[in-house]
């Protein structure tokens, strides 16, 4: 993009991984060939470049995993917490060690930016194998009964934006409770979580107490239907939950869902704005937009809507797109080619309704998946833009006069997941987030993370909550 600075290239070397032709399914400790012999590509979302082939579980394969798993609870639950520990802090020192290596594997198979994926996902892997590993010996002492049991094995579905990260949020508190895991990445970046597998196996792991199968939504459909399964966590699309939620109604299944999000980014006329706008572009820009709990929805005091559309612009314009192997990159690659036509859909809609498009100068390159960041001003609630999911780097701005009139427009979706706050008075930040219907209110910040901290949404946006203490109760039978 255009810039008063001219920045050299700087890639991060990609012979610091070493990708396999090709990749089998991890069951009971070994890689193995799916049953049926099915297999598909992942491809680079930045060059369309093939990265590897990979095995596509079948039904047989999940009832293999599954039964792998059974096998290996009753040992792995039956050792000491402080035991369990040991594995779970030899992972995360594994994954410390290895986090160059991982983060260039989650930038060539997802498309991210490498410092994201170096300064925010592998550090953010690492501590919660950590946090929980601590937890291990001590759930006795965490709010849910005087001797909390593990439930059984836990069939595990993570999303394609934080292949890694998602993996750490389900496995971690998993295994530190007791419990074995099967989980199914997203088909479009399995080869982080079969490079977590060779960790397992690193660290030692018993055979059978984590299980990896890459595969398509009916892989995780199959999983999830799976009558030994005794705890179900996905995270994805409402859609999707929804299909979850009838699956196991009626069973003794556990259930948590982390669904989609839209978000609402509210500031004050009080708000220091160079710090706000770094929120906002962190909010919404961040892996794309391809986040959750993303702040989707700007909605600004009236009186200073100019003033802060002025230094938003002005800053997007400094925004870098193109390789996310170099690290002076800002925006990556959109995912595949199914989420770049939504996201065009939808973007395109958002036009043909009368809102105002506007997206910095930026040279998009000839192969691969990529959008330009995209604000919507003379937006309205009515907007399909300013009410459905885009899940890209798409910000729609709303204008509001009064405390009261920001939290009806913030609570006025379908979604609960995460809020900001802007402003210089504590007392109007606790005031307007006690109001706002969402799992995550962040103050005079955005999309800041810790493992102990709980994760989680309200309405569409799911139930139940990841991280922090929270985050065993769902693997617990308390």
């Amino acid at each position: 993009m255009a810039s008063v600075f001219t920045y050299a290239p700087a890639p991060e070397s990609r012979g610091i991984v070493d990708i396999a032709p090709s990749y089998g399914l991890f069951i009971d400790g070994e890689f193995v060939e799916a049953a049926d012999g099915k297999v598909f590509k992942t491809v680079s979302p930045s060059t369309e470049e093939v990265l590897s082939e990979v095995a596509q579980a079948g039904e047989a394969d999940v009832e293999r995993a599954v039964q792998a798993a059974r096998k290996a609870f009753a040992k792995w639950s039956a050792l000491p917490g402080s035991e369990r520990a040991k594995y779970l802090f030899r992972i995360a020192r594994i994954i410390q060690e290895r986090s160059r290596e991982l983060a260039v594997l989650e930038t060539l198979d997802n498309g991210k930016p490498i410092k994201e994926t170096r300064d925010a996902d592998l550090p953010l892997v690492a501590a919660h194998f950590f946090y929980y590993a601590g937890w291990a010996d001590k759930l006795e002492h965490a709010g849910f009964g005087a001797n909390p049991k593990p439930l059984g094995v836990a069939g595990q579905v993570i999303p394609w934006n934080f292949p890694l990260l998602m993996l750490a949020w389900k496995i971690a508190p998993a295994l530190a409770t007791g419990n074995t895991v099967v989980l199914k990445p997203a088909e479009t970046t399995p080869l982080s979580a079969l490079f977590f597998a060779d960790i397992c196996r690193q660290a030692g792991l018993p055979k059978g107490v984590v299980n990896i199968l890459p595969g398509y939504g009916d892989t995780g459909a199959a999983l999830v239907a799976h009558p030994d399964v005794n705890k179900v966590a996905f995270t994805g699309s409402t859609a999707v939950g929804k299909e979850i939620a009838r699956t196991v109604a009626g069973s003794r299944k556990k259930l948590t869902l982390e669904l989609g999000g839209k978000g609402a980014n509210i500031v004050f006329d009080d708000a220091p704005l160079d710090q706000a706008v770094e929120g906002i572009v962190n909010g919404i820009f961040f892996n794309q937009g391809q986040v959750c709990c993303a702040g989707s929805r700007l909605l600004v005091q009236e009186s200073i809507q100019d003033e802060l559309l002025e230094s938003l612009k002005r800053r997007l314009s400094t925004l870098r797109l193109g390789d996310p192997l170099d690290k002076n990159t800002d925006i990556g690659a959109i995912n595949s080619a199914e989420q770049l036509s939504r996201i065009t859909s939808l973007v395109e809609q958002g036009e043909a309704e009368g809102a105002e498009r506007w997206s910095p100068a930026c040279e998009i390159p000839s192969s691969g998946y990529w959008f330009a960041p995209t604000l919507f001003t003379n937006v309205t609630q009515a907007h399909r833009i300013a009410r459905d999911e885009i899940f890209g780097p798409v910000l729609s701005v709303l204008t509001f006069r009064t405390p009261d009139e920001a939290v009806a427009k913030a609570n006025n979706t379908q979604y609960g997941l995460s809020a900001g706050i802007w402003t210089e008075k504590g007392s109007r930040i606790l005031a307007v987030a006690g109001k706002l219907r969402a799992g995550v209110v962040w103050s005079n910040t955005f999309n800041k993370f810790d493992p102990t901290s709980p994760f989680g949404g309200y309405k569409e946006s799911g139930f139940g909550r990841e991280g922090g203490r929270h985050g065993l109760e769902a693997y617990l039978d308390v």
